[in-house]
């Protein structure tokens, strides 16, 4: 066995940008640059949030790193998942995930593709696959 012809890819979680998903959830990507064929990043979800409803033209995988989740695709029931667990979501397979119980989540994602494209159902999508939230109005 020769020497590697492509060095390792190292990425860590301490170097991450923080991507906000709206007020109780956020997103550290992380193998991310677009030269891996697979990108991946941690989220971070508190009680009460739910993601939109949404869909990738390629696998996702979604492994439960702590806390609890209720995974479910659109029009079937939910199926829970606990820290260790793991789910592979189907290629445009419409699907969203909400934290169950009084403690965070935080998951690791991954998107079998080089860049993050994913399809909100009702919500814009920035140019880097990532949901937009308007920003709160001042007050007044």
């Amino acid at each position: 066995m020769t020497a590697a012809s492509h060095p390792l890819k190292i990425a860590k979680l301490a170097d991450a940008s923080r991507v906000e998903f709206g007020p109780l959830s956020f997103y550290h990507p992380l193998v991310a640059d677009g030269d891996t064929p697979v990108r991946t990043g941690i989220q971070t979800a508190n009680p009460g949030y739910q993601a939109t409803m949404h869909w990738h033209p390629y696998t996702e995988l979604l492994f439960i790193i702590e806390g609890e989740a209720d995974v479910w695709l659109q029009g079937e029931e939910p199926h829970r998942l606990k820290a260790g667990d793991c789910v592979a979501v189907p290629p445009e397979t419409p699907h969203t995930f909400k934290v169950v119980g009084d403690k965070p989540m935080r998951l690791l994602g991954i998107h079998a593709n080089a860049e993050r494209v994913t399809n909100y159902i009702g919500r814009k999508t920035d140019a880097h696959g990532y949901p937009v939230y308007d920003e709160p109005k001042a007050a007044e």
